[in-house]
């Protein structure tokens, strides 16, 4: 063989670590493996791949791991095909002395069984648990299969079940008697020897960061009268872990029913995050913290995390980034525990520093910043590693109050709400299509789950499906942070121009969205003065570039003053940013030599301290497109030839500081201290994942010669301690152009 031709004993050790060969089958064919899937959180088709080989239980290492080995895998589990992998112990380590199989997997997907694919051989492996591999199954069952790997007892689903009347009622539900879920149903669980940190874990898993005690006399005075049937005995939580099936957990095997001697059903009382909270004292006394935010996701509780080192905001690489880590930052920012610890970038690239890097928490941390981690430098992590997350919510029930029909698919549709008339039927209706927008969408996408707001229309008669025909809402306006439309502004009574349903309100929803960002310190970089002669500015003019003053001004003769810098626009969301309007509307510009698909793309403004605007805001049109693009992405969008625009994700598009109005006229501001302001998007007018950082300020000093910008940074409006700091330039009065 290849080896013998070795001289020596220890280079045919080596190479056979570098050259996968097949699994010898010897007594363990593919007859005699046994496949299970393990972990949490996870539903039945999915989780953490494990093989029984030798009387023992092991993992599979993530190495050189594919869809092609999941299929093969899946295969063996019973199901049809494979629909995704996971990497970096998505659902959790293989824990104990439990083996590392196989390393180095390799099948083409068509091998009957794993144990013929290429690897480095049974037992044969690198790799620590961090690297077990996980599979997720396409949920369909191949015919005639029969699953022998059946855990009788496994928990599925844990609840809290309220047994006060006013408490079922009430959302989210904080406190009752902890239930599990198997295949025969629900089941109680006995609280002998029950401790906080298994309600810590339980309260996790309902959306809440902490447990509280619990008043038990009513509890047991209840518990006396009803028929209780214990699935479990007995639960040693650790604390730290994301699900109550990764306890160690004690199964009653023989009469359920008498087997809590002494004690009772386990009770749980949880206390919610500042979200959930449902008095306005505890809302204020339980604050969210002001170093760390998730940035980019369509639903509460789930984002990029994002962190706060001296005054500047960012990122954490996702080297070593795992559920314990998450745990610490879903319950710092008043959720439960972990559902998700995504790597590479799942919620959005940020921009700016990254901060932290191979975070490493033991999950009692009261902050990310009490955990281990190494400080970044620039060879370590680029931002298509940024670490995000989903964490277990409260459930409110909000989807029931709302629906969407009549649309190509479930994520789009007129929108209907479910009222309760006078006589307390509850019955669906339209909500009147005036003044609906992205923001109201976004809430109406979020309330039902289908991720962001693609586009709130105003008229829906294309999407006729439904007998339901009455307005019952109208002068809806939300924020577009609001968890369901309840929460939102409308008319007391409903006042609608429009009554009839081909004018009702409608969404389009999606997965992913673009998002959009400033790059500050370019701005800052290139902001300068020009005086420009007016007989250079007639084609800025007609395209309304210049303030109101400037039709006065004696043409061609003297000059107007613009305050110039480059306007360098990032997508950085999931999805491309493309205008809303169709071609057949662009506008073609003749100052620049190309058409425009937005009309109103961003605005730039001047503003005193307390935000009054000094010189007349100029609304910007842009035609979009990929000036650059980040390493290993290629441009999509273009303006020249009337091609495709838009801004792929990964790119920007740069509008130099020297292109026609690509400025804010301040001909007639007086000297003193202002903020400039750039918006981009102002209207909303194309969905994004994020609209808080749409917005860039500087703080300006112009002493009527030159100017001077710094702190240019991204963000809705300066804090309240930097506008007190923001002193006023000696004799400045209140500039404001009426």
């Amino acid at each position: 063989s290849f080896c013998f031709k070795i001289s020596h004993l220890m280079q045919c050790a080596l190479l056979s670590n570098y050259f996968p060969t097949p699994t010898p089958q010897t007594a363990e064919g593919p007859e005699t493996l046994k496949f299970r899937l393990s972990g949490f959180p996870r539903k039945h088709n999915e989780g953490r791949i494990e093989v029984f080989y030798k009387g023992e239980w092991g993992t599979i290492c993530d190495d050189d791991f594919s869809l092609a080995n999941a299929h093969v895998l899946c295969r063996q589990l019973g199901f049809v095909s494979a629909t995704g992998w996971t990497h970096s112990a998505k659902y959790g380590k293989g824990t104990g002395n439990v083996p590392i199989w196989l390393d180095n997997v390799q099948c083409s997907g068509s091998e009957r069984s794993v144990s013929v694919c290429k690897s480095r051989g049974w037992g044969n492996s690198d790799c620590t648990h961090d690297e077990d591999a996980g599979v997720i199954c396409k949920d369909e069952r191949l015919p005639g299969y029969v699953d022998s790997n059946v855990d009788e007892n496994k928990v599925e689903e844990v609840r809290l079940r309220p047994v006060f009347t006013i408490a079922t009622k009430r959302m989210p539900v904080t406190e009752g008697v902890v239930e599990v879920k198997n295949k025969d149903g629900w089941a109680q669980i006995c609280d002998n020897g029950w401790t906080p940190k298994n309600s810590h874990v339980v309260c996790g898993m309902m959306g809440f960061p902490h447990e509280k005690k619990v008043n038990k006399n009513f509890y047991k005075l209840y518990s006396e009268r009803q028929k209780n049937h214990f699935l479990v005995h007995s639960v040693a939580c650790l604390g730290t872990e994301v699900h109550l099936a990764a306890c160690p957990l004690e199964f009653n095997y023989d009469n359920a029913t008498e087997s809590c001697p002494g004690g009772m059903p386990a009770v749980v009382s949880c206390v919610p995050g500042p979200l959930y909270a449902q008095s306005t004292v505890m809302r204020k006394k339980l604050k969210m913290p002001s170093t760390i935010r998730l940035k980019g996701g369509a639903k509460y509780g789930e984002g990029r995390v994002e962190v706060l080192k001296g005054s500047e905001w960012g990122t954490i690489c996702d080297d070593r980034w795992n559920l314990l880590s998450a745990s610490v930052v879903c319950r710092e920012l008043g959720f439960g525990s972990a559902k998700e610890a995504l790597t590479g970038a799942r919620m959005g690239q940020g921009l700016g520093p990254i901060h932290m890097n191979e975070v490493q928490c033991t999950g009692h941390e009261r902050s990310l910043w009490n955990c281990r981690y190494k400080n970044i430098t620039a060879e370590d992590c680029k931002h298509t590693e940024d670490a995000s997350l989903r964490c277990n919510v409260p459930y409110m029930g909000f989807e029931k109050t709302v629906r969407i029909l009549g649309g190509r698919s479930r994520y789009e549709g007129r929108v209907e709400v479910l009222y309760t008339e006078t006589n307390g039927t509850l019955r669906w209706g339209l909500i009147c299509g005036e003044g609906w927008g992205t923001e109201e969408a976004m809430v109406v996408c979020r309330q039902l789950g289908l991720g962001y707001a693609n586009h709130g229309l105003q008229e829906t008669w294309y999407w006729d499906s439904s007998n339901v025909t009455e307005m019952v809402m109208s002068g809806v306006k939300c924020t577009g942070d609001e968890m369901s439309l309840s929460q939102c502004q409308h008319h007391r009574t409903v006042n609608c121009q429009k009554a009839l349903a081909r004018f009702s309100a409608g969404v389009i929803c999606s997965e992913t969205a673009s998002d959009l960002v400033l790059n500050a310190p370019l701005v800052q970089q290139t902001t300068y003065i020009e005086d420009r002669p007016l007989h250079m500015l007639y084609c800025a003019a007609e395209e309304d570039c210049l303030s109101k003053s400037a039709a006065k001004a004696n043409w061609p003769y003297g000059h107007r003053r613009l305050l110039r810098f480059s306007s360098q626009i990032h997508n950085i969301g999931r999805a491309d940013f493309r205008p809303k309007a169709g071609r057949h509307s662009w506008v073609w510009h003749a100052c620049h030599g190309h058409y425009h698909s937005m009309d109103i793309f961003t605005h730039y403004d001047l503003m005193s301290a307390n935000g009054t605007k000094v010189a007349e805001g100029h609304k910007a049109s842009f035609c979009l497109e990929d000036s650059d693009c980040d390493e290993g992405v290629s441009k999509r969008y273009e303006c020249a030839n009337f091609g495709e625009q838009g801004i792929t994700v990964g790119c920007w598009d740069l509008y130099r500081h020297d292109i026609d109005c690509q400025w804010i006229d301040i001909s007639d501001v007086k000297p003193g201290n202002y903020i400039l302001q750039v918006v981009i998007n102002p209207n909303y007018e194309v969905a994004e994942s994020d609209f808080t950082n749409n917005a860039m300020k500087c703080n300006c000093k112009y002493d009527g010669h030159r100017i001077w910008v710094h702190n240019c940074h991204i963000g809705d409006a300066f804090s309240e301690e930097a506008e007190k700091k923001f002193e006023k330039y000696p004799g400045q009065l209140n500039n404001q152009i009426s």
